[in-house]
């Protein structure tokens, strides 16, 4: 969905500021009433009968109005919720078409306002502010017209503090632009925080920085309320410059009034209404301010909504992808998150299909990294990648996930049953097929025990489970999808000794299946019938064999299998 269609206005929308303009007419209307009133009671002619014809005619203008504005107001409400409706989704679908690597730490806060708080704002546009700046304005025309036919020289004063609005707005708009602009970037960032901060609140308390302790998250939410501050600090004095300079228009139309009555070239009846009238344009126009900046300030909103619709896309493509067989290659690969910091440096080697080859090496040596590419969670910056003798840089991320089955050490669950979990990798599976890979996955036995069984609502992220037991979940995930190649980044880790040997036992079940296997592991002794092992070290291959011939050649991969047998020993 482009972006113009995302904003497209309906036609809810438009009859809600046809309306607006009828509704704010009708209000002017009741000023002519009470000018005829007054005149027919100055000029003594005011009858009963006249009087009880004006309070039916105002009741009839009232019922109109009521029902001008309730079906206006009812369609500004559905023409808007509708746009923002096309606007959620649009950015719905824009997410799926982001590469993974956009979703960094200022990235999310970023998404996360613009789907949130950008469309909240944008849709108050579209419901309040648009209706309520038609309707003033419609109602200020009205009421200056109307004042202009009994004495030009006031119509013209009450035009020229309208008037006023353009140079207020326009110093009001530069401190919107400024200010409105550094609010939203540090509203981003506090939005940023506060997810961070979420995450890791366990971590956070653990070492006593929870709450106002926590100086990243506190330091955030106090520029932004700085901000905030300036912010109005700024807009306040224009608004309040403009509101004295506005109601000047009082005692000068009060004079230009009764210098034309004293002349006898007004009326008495004419005299009152535009001694009065600068009450309500004054209003009028000082509503019309606070609304037209709010609606500039808005306006940011969808300027960020903007900006995420034309972010950049994973090149799409319509290449086939139904490879013969699940061999993994990679040639002269290179990739660094920036270009200071290279992670990976030329990285060559072929993986066989239905393999079982292992990665190995220190934290931070770029082992992750490697399944990320493989998955195209990243791309690489030089280099080839092959699935099946086939170049995935031109295929649609979406065609290669599925022959691609991942179990992570950081498992992500829904807060949703065990059931629908296991199940969303493969959607139309049946309730025996969860069930018999959840057997494979060592985790049948644990869930039975449950109060509710599959059925069980296991909480934000699976927090009412065990590691070890989120683990064993996301192994029968994969074990469900079945896809013809599986990754494992050190699924065991983190784990105690029980957890550890179920995962184990679990892990053991999905390689029994024909699959190509690329496993991260911590712990040698469970990747020591691989048929290959990659031993992985500063971002280069440094070491590639069995592991016999690993342990011959006596070099990192022997010295680490060393110091695991001696800990073992321990």
């Amino acid at each position: 969905m482009d972006k113009k269609h995302a904003f497209r206005k309906n036609i809810s929308f438009y009859l809600s500021v046809v309306f607006n303009v009828i509704e704010g007419m009708l209000a002017g209307f009741n000023f002519i009433v009470l000018y005829y009133t007054i005149k027919a009671l100055i000029t003594e002619q005011l009858t009963m009968s006249m009087l009880t014809q004006t309070i039916l005619l105002l009741g009839a203008v009232f019922v109109i109005r009521l029902i001008v504005y309730a079906f206006g107001y009812t369609r500004g409400q559905i023409g808007g919720a509708q746009v923002s409706r096309i606007l959620r989704l649009s950015l719905g679908d824009k997410m799926k078409k982001i590469p993974l690597s956009s979703f960094t730490k200022a990235q999310i806060g970023e998404y996360i306002n613009a789907t949130t708080t950008s469309v909240n704002n944008y849709e108050n546009i579209l419901t309040h502010k648009i209706g309520d700046i038609i309707k003033n304005t419609s109602f200020s025309l009205l009421l200056i017209g109307f004042v202009a036919t009994h004495s030009i020289s006031a119509g013209i004063v009450l035009l020229c503090s309208g008037l006023l609005l353009l140079p207020s707005l326009y110093l009001s708009f530069l401190m919107v632009k400024k200010y409105g602009n550094e609010k939203k970037n540090i509203m981003t960032k506090n939005t940023s925080d506060v997810v961070e901060y979420i995450n890791g609140i366990q971590t956070l308390r653990s070492f006593g920085l929870g709450g106002v302790k926590n100086k990243a998250t506190t330091d955030s939410m106090k520029a932004y309320s700085d901000i905030s501050y300036v912010y109005e600090i700024k807009v306040i004095p224009i608004g309040t410059i403009f509101s004295i300079l506005c109601w000047f228009s009082l005692p000068i139309v009060l004079y230009l009034a009764g210098h034309q009555w004293l002349a006898g070239n007004l009326e008495a009846s004419s005299f009152f209404l535009i001694s009065i009238s600068p009450l309500f344009t004054c209003k009028l126009f000082g509503t019309l301010f606070i609304d037209l900046t709010s609606y500039k300030n808005f306006m940011i909103a969808k300027r960020q909504i903007e900006a995420v619709l034309d972010a950049e896309e994973e090149p799409s493509s319509d290449a086939f992808f139904e490879p013969e067989q699940y061999s993994i290659a990679f040639h002269n690969v290179n990739f660094a998150y920036s270009q200071e910091e290279p992670v990976l440096r030329d990285i060559n080697f072929e993986i066989g299909s239905s393999q079982f080859v292992a990665i190995v090496g220190p934290s931070g040596s770029g082992k992750s990294t490697i399944l990320n590419l493989i998955t195209k969670y990243y791309e690489p910056n030089r280099g080839d990648i092959l699935i099946g003798q086939q170049t995935i840089q031109s295929i649609a991320t979406e065609k290669v996930m599925p022959k691609i089955s991942m179990v992570d050490q950081d498992t992500f669950l829904f807060n949703d049953t065990i059931l629908n979990n296991i199940r969303y990798t493969k959607p139309e599976a049946t309730k025996q097929e969860i069930i018999n890979a959840a057997k494979e996955a060592n985790c049948h036995d644990f869930i039975e025990k449950l109060a509710y069984g599959y059925d069980t609502i296991i909480g934000e992220n699976g927090n009412k489970l065990s590691g070890g037991e989120r683990q064993r979940i996301s192994i029968a995930r994969a074990i469900l999808k079945d896809s013809p190649i599986l990754l494992l980044d050190e699924a065991t880790a983190s784990l105690d000794i029980e957890n550890e040997l179920a995962v184990k036992e679990a892990i053991k079940n999905l390689l029994k299946k024909k699959k190509t296997v690329v496993m991260i592991a911590h712990t040698l002794s469970i990747i020591k019938n691989a048929d290959n092992i990659l031993v992985v070290d500063g971002g280069q291959i440094v070491e590639e064999g069995s592991h016999q011939s690993l342990i011959a050649e006596e070099g990192k991969y022997a010295a680490m299998w060393k110091k695991e047998h001696q800990l073992s020993i321990v």
